[in-house]
């Protein structure tokens, strides 16, 4: 398997945010439950091509959110996330 290491901002999210949440969430502000920042998902970073699209803090490089495909279900793991306010 090759993994493409490109990191993106997490503008490049912004579709797959809006058919998990319903609503646009790039400039919601999420908390990382590893090390307390406060940014815009806009201002993450992301890898689309990893095993499913991981998001990781700018600050810490902890990780965020990992968005999976099961079938035609997205699997969302939101755990690296302390707050997510929109």
């Amino acid at each position: 398997m090759v993994v493409d290491l490109t990191a993106l901002d997490g503008n490049a999210i912004g579709g797959l945010l809006y058919e998990v949440f319903g609503k646009e969430m790039t400039t919601a502000v999420g908390v990382c439950a590893h090390c307390g920042s406060r940014r815009q998902a806009a201002e993450a970073v992301v890898y689309l091509r990893a095993p499913g699209t991981v998001v990781r803090c700018r600050d810490c490089s902890g990780l965020l959110m990992v968005f999976t495909r099961y079938r035609e279900m997205v699997c969302v793991d939101l755990t690296g996330l302390s707050d997510l306010a929109v």
